[in-house]
């Protein structure tokens, strides 16, 4: 077994791999990580037996900070994504020689964003197994919320009283990616507003993404007289459908959209046979802060709890 650095060249290799990854999404692909342009510099590895690919492992180093390198910074988790050719000791052989790797690069600390297990085909966790074996520290633990679709629990009256406030005022739902236009300018608001910030994608990024992949990127919202008042952004993976961005105006929250919204995108999360509807985190300053308020209201449609965990190596 070796590791080495990725070349640009085999980005049609890489996604086939991922193809065939137990815990690897489109998130994963090149396809995907190409969207970053150069705002990157990427060190991603691959870990191979002679002519075959064991494994692959998206990297960057991090903008702030030219000495650490992340798993990956454009992405919410990263990981050694592999068909089931590392297991146990050769998942703790992979990590270890990457690390290697990284440091005769001249990188210092190696972040690694382990995928949720929620996104596994089978179970694939031996590496958390071998980060304990090169002693990573879990430097940052996110709270997300996510109903199993296969075993739902039971919505809140509340949110069951929301949903009903939100047909009685006679919301629709459209759905498409001519919806994003439409959406866009609600999410940028609504960020501004209440944190002061910017969707991390573009419109035209968003735009370029969902060209790229038309069954993976769906976006709904929510009119009132033809006027988009909330809208959702989708993620679908084989095993989970994640709501990647939701917001609602004024109006929107005035008429329950979101629970209208969500509602709409449960029932299509089970109509493509997925197993999990994934809301996304609820917490901030690196895991460090719970927004109750945010956390209490996905909880209350029949989710629980799954961390999304970073871990830290000296190299």
């Amino acid at each position: 077994m070796r590791v080495r650095a990725f070349r640009d060249d085999e980005a049609d290799r890489w996604d086939t791999l991922c193809a065939a990854a137990y815990g690897a999404t489109f998130l994963h692909t090149r396809r995907y990580l190409s969207y970053h342009g150069n705002r990157f510099a990427d060190r991603s590895l691959v870990v191979e037996d002679g002519a075959r690919w064991l494994g692959v492992l998206p990297l960057a180093l991090d903008p702030s900070n030219p000495g650490l390198v992340v798993s990956h910074p454009g992405l919410t988790y990263g990981g050694m994504l592999h068909d089931g050719a590392l297991r146990g000791e050769a998942m703790v052989q992979a990590l270890r020689l990457a690390t290697v790797e990284l440091r005769t690069q001249g990188c210092t600390r190696l972040r690694y964003k382990a995928v949720p297990h929620i996104y596994a085909l089978a179970p694939a966790q031996d590496d958390l197994y071998a980060l304990f074996r090169l002693e990573a520290a879990r430097v940052r633990s996110d709270l997300s919320s996510c109903i199993d679709l296969a075993h739902r629990l039971p919505a809140s009256e509340r949110r069951r009283r929301a949903l009903r406030k939100a047909h009685e005022a006679g919301l629709t739902i459209e759905q498409g990616r001519e919806q994003l236009a439409r959406f866009w300018p609600v999410l940028e608001e609504n960020l501004v507003r209440a944190h002061g910030l910017k969707p991390v994608h573009g419109l035209a990024e968003i735009e370029t993404l969902a060209d790229r992949f038309p069954r993976q990127l769906r976006c709904l919202v929510a009119t009132h007289e033809a006027r988009v008042v909330a809208g959702l952004v989708l993620y679908v993976s084989p095993r989970v459908v994640h709501a990647q961005y939701i917001a609602a105006g004024e109006q929107g929250q005035a008429l329950h959209a979101p629970d209208l919204l969500f509602q709409h995108a449960i029932d299509e999360a089970q109509a493509l046979g997925a197993r999990y509807f994934d809301f996304g985190v609820s917490t901030v300053e690196q895991g460090r802060v719970l927004n109750e308020g945010l956390h209490r209201f996905k909880s209350e449609f029949g989710a629980g709890g799954v961390v999304y965990e970073h871990y830290e190596v000296s190299l």
